[in-house]
Order: C-alpha cells, then sequence, then structure tokens
C-alpha cells in the first residue's frame, strides 16, 4: 500500500506496477490517492491498467485531500470539506461507469463524460475494490454506501490537527456507528480498516512506549490522554505478540475491524499476522 503525496517518494502509479511485475499474490494499492490531483478518466485508465497487469491484485485506495500546504504549493484551490468530499464521490461514480461494459455519459457538477467505451477494463468485477476512509461523519455516511473497504481515520480539524479523541476507543465506536447507520444490511459486505496512526510497535515495554505516544500526543495536539486511553485506541499498536492479538481480536468483535495495516514495522508483527491467519 502506497501512499499519494507531491513530496520526496515515488509516484504511487509507476511503483506499483513494478511490484505487480515482481510479485505474483501480494495485494497491491493505495493509502490513499488524493482525488483532487487526477482527473477520474485519466485515474481509471492507470488503475484498470494497473489491475490488469497486476492479474487482479488491486485494491483502490481513494480520499479527498486533506494536505492544504501540497494544494497551495501545487497551486491547487482547497476547497472545503464537504466540497471535496462530493467532487470525490462524483469521481468514484465517473470511474465505477468506466470500469463498467459500454461508454459512459456522466453529467455532474464537477466532471462532465462522454463516451470512452474502449478504455481498458480492470480483471476484477465489477471493478476492484475501493476504500475510502475518513474521520467526518459526511466521509464516513459515504464510504459507507460506496465503498468496499472503510476505513476510520482520524478527523483533520479547521486548524489542521487531527481529532485525537476521536481516535480513542469511545471515539472511533462513535464513528463505526455512523457506519453501521448508513450501510445498513451491506454492513455484511465492506471490511472495515484502521490503522497506527500513532504509533506501532511489538514490544514488552508496553507502558514506556504508551507514556512516549501520550507525551507526544500532548506536546503535539495540547491533548491528555491516559496510558490505557493509548493502548486501547484502534490507532495504536503497542505491545507483545500476545496482547496484540488478544487487541485485535478485541477490535474484530467489539467495532467489526477485520482489515489492518500495521505500518513500516511490518516484518515484527509477522508473528501476529501468522497466529491470527491460522497458517
Amino acid at each position: 500500500m502506497l501512499s499519494d503525496h507531491l513530496v520526496d517518494q515515488f509516484a504511487p502509479i509507476s511503483a506499483l506496477g513494478v511490484a505487480a511485475a515482481v510479485t505474483s499474490t501480494l495485494r497491491l494499492g493505495t493509502f490513499v490517492f488524493n482525488n483532487d490531483l487526477r482527473h477520474p478518466v485519466v485515474l481509471a485508465q492507470e488503475l484498470a491498467t494497473l489491475d490488469q497487469l497486476s492479474d487482479g491484485r488491486l485494491e483502490i485506495g481513494i480520499g479527498a485531500g486533506w494536505n492544504k500546504p501540497e494544494y497551495e504549493s501545487a497551486g491547487i484551490p482547497f476547497d472545503a470539506g464537504s466540497v471535496r468530499i462530493d467532487r470525490l464521490a462524483e469521481s468514484m461514480s465517473v470511474m465505477k461507469h468506466l470500469f463498467s461494459e459500454g461508454p459512459t455519459n456522466f453529467e455532474g457538477h464537477f466532471y462532465r463524460v462522454r463516451g470512452f467505451a474502449d478504455l481498458p477494463r480492470p480483471i476484477q468485477r465489477p471493478h476492484p475494490p475501493f476504500f475510502v476512509g475518513g474521520g467526518s461523519p459526511k466521509l464516513l455516511r459515504f464510504a459507507a454506501g460506496n465503498a468496499d473497504i472503510i476505513g476510520i481515520a482520524p478527523r483533520v480539524r479547521r486548524d489542521g490537527k487531527a481529532d485525537v479523541m476521536g481516535c480513542t476507543l469511545a471515539g472511533s465506536e462513535a464513528k463505526i456507528a455512523i457506519i453501521r447507520e448508513a450501510a445498513g444490511p451491506r454492513i455484511e459486505q465492506v471490511e472495515i480498516n484502521t490503522y497506527p496512526s500513532f504509533s506501532a510497535k511489538v514490544t514488552d515495554q508496553t507502558g514506556p512506549a504508551a507514556r512516549e505516544v501520550a507525551n507526544r500526543i500532548r506536546q503535539r495536539y495540547g491533548v491528555e490522554l491516559s496510558e490505557q486511553d493509548i493502548l486501547e485506541s484502534p490507532h495504536v499498536f503497542i505491545g507483545t505478540v500476545d496482547s496484540l492479538i488478544e487487541k485485535f481480536r478485541m477490535l474484530r468483535n467489539r467495532l467489526g475491524i477485520n482489515h489492518i495495516f500495521v505500518g513500516e514495522d511490518y516484518r515484527d508483527f509477522a508473528p501476529v499476522v501468522q497466529i491470527l491467519s491460522g497458517t
């Protein structure tokens, strides 16, 4: 899973093409595309190509965009969050039309598309899984009705800082409640994702590691969280192999979370994956 930022990192589409060429079973995807950086017709062609090159292993992570400095540096207007979400909704609708058979005719507020009956189609039908995550109720409701994988993420407030309290266990339960209500019966067909926004570490020094995260959050965001708040958070993975297995099972049973990223130190989590997957 590769991110999509205008910084010193590999561009995700070309890098995933290389990954597709040298692997045969690994799922490939983005976490996540900034919708405002590409026209949906252009992105749909790229993604259908990637899905074909990988023999159907693509997951499409896409979001409304959040990093205001990137917009300013690139000269892209940074619209209100509600506008960016509406644009994302149209973009996904366009791409789903383009992935289906026949010509696409779409008339929206942001995009107007005609034709394109001969673009490449993905192997996965009706389309590769769409991954959409966020923290605002509007984005969570949209994801609940339109995404195959729904991520709970920190909400970015108007001051540009993360809503830390929304990342606690209680705050995450509130987000899951929004998703369940909006999804209705389709909740049985979707996956729910979380990832370590603040820390991921396999260690038997749980207390010191949790206090370090709490201190970092207090210094950066001015929010006081207890050690228990840190260790319970669905956005912090700190503990021994056994305690992490217990936590992931709790997240699945209590919140329905069944799609998890563990971060850059993923090799340390191999024993956790091995036990939970039964392999």
